[in-house]
């Protein structure tokens, strides 16, 4: 590794924001076929020779950790479990200085058989995607019968310590929208975290509905049929993307990411990397800053951190879902990571 660079420090854009949580795409590979994702037989996935090799991913997150200011990384897909290199490269960013806060968002499957060697390897928690608990209605939104393996999963990763275990979840109007309380309760009683997710415009089918769409008030109103909810400190929340409620008669809170209706794009903090080493500034971003070519054509880290932080500066104030003029990224969520 070369010296540290001594022009400007940290991922910084035009309008004052710090990215410091940086998302690391695996794999666009998922063994799933949820249908707000993707359709039923599935995508084109990148060759091989196209993916980062666990090296280049492991060096990309060295120097945005000890460089750029990163102190989360969060490892994502596709499905990130389908790497075969993942407790290796989980284990060699736990050891980086200073060390950054390490977490996997899945979809449990696979997790059980892995989440005690992902924390021995220095994992600090899970993310794990599960709209429903009802058999059914998870074989109609995945288009697998795998809710065991996800259940399983959730159990073992909370067993093994990597707490606390959060549950992603998005309503579907007409599929799973009654649901929530019932979602909610399980999380309760099984000492989850729940988060409910407004369903984005990130499909592969681009099939994304406004009208279609659960909104956060709706979700709420779900919820509130059957529990009490109160605002947790709005000040609290910082740049994290879920507004939190606590939960009457529970110590716990449950949280809802309203990124269409309620956007916090203001206080952003976040960067990807995809599988195949591109920038992405916003979720929502039509376009990307190439790390792979320049990384495989012999640029140095001072090099790779400064295309990385000229990478930022262009980053938009908002994702602009809500104006007339927006157009879905050309990538799905599965290419991109969560």
């Amino acid at each position: 590794m070369t010296a540290p660079s001594t022009t400007q420090t940290g991922l910084a854009d035009n309008f004052g924001r710090v990215a410091t949580d940086l998302r690391v795409s695996l794999t666009d590979r998922c063994n799933l076929r949820c249908t707000y994702c993707m359709p039923e037989e599935g995508l084109d996935w990148l060759a091989k020779p196209e993916l980062l090799t666990d090296d280049e991913i492991v060096r990309l997150i060295e120097i945005a950790v000890t460089r750029l200011g990163v102190d989360e990384i969060r490892f994502t897909g596709g499905e990130p479990l389908l790497r075969r290199g993942v407790v290796d490269i989980v284990t060699r960013t736990a050891k980086l200085q200073p060390r950054p806060q390490l977490s996997i968002t899945t979809n449990g499957i696979g997790l059980a058989r892995q989440a005690t060697a992902l924390r021995e390897a220095g994992l600090d928690r899970v993310n794990v995607s599960l709209d429903t608990v009802r058999p059914d209605t998870f074989q109609q939104m995945t288009r697998r019968d795998r809710l065991k393996d996800v259940l399983a999963g959730l159990a073992a990763a909370h067993e093994a310590g990597l707490t606390p275990v959060k549950v992603n979840a998005v309503l579907m109007r007409g599929v799973n929208d009654d649901q929530a309380p019932e979602l909610l309760q399980f999380c309760l009683d099984h000492g989850y975290e729940l988060r409910f997710i407004e369903q984005m415009p990130l499909d592969a089918q681009h099939g994304w509905s406004r009208d279609q769409m659960v909104t956060a008030d709706e979700i709420l109103a779900l919820l509130g049929e059957r529990f009490a909810l109160s605002p947790t400190d709005a000040a609290a929340r910082g740049s994290a993307p879920a507004e939190s409620f606590t939960v009457g008669g529970y110590e716990t809170t449950v949280g809802i990411i309203a990124s269409v209706t309620r956007p916090f794009c203001g206080d952003c903090d976040r960067v990807r990397l995809t599988a195949d080493g591109q920038v992405r500034d916003c979720l929502f971003a039509r376009t990307e800053s190439d790390l792979r070519t320049a990384l495989r054509d012999g640029a140095d880290d001072d090099e790779l951190a400064d295309r990385w932080r000229r990478a930022m500066r262009g980053k938009l104030p908002g994702h602009g879902i809500n104006d007339p003029s927006f157009l879905q990224p050309v990538r799905p969520m599965s290419a991109i990571g969560g």
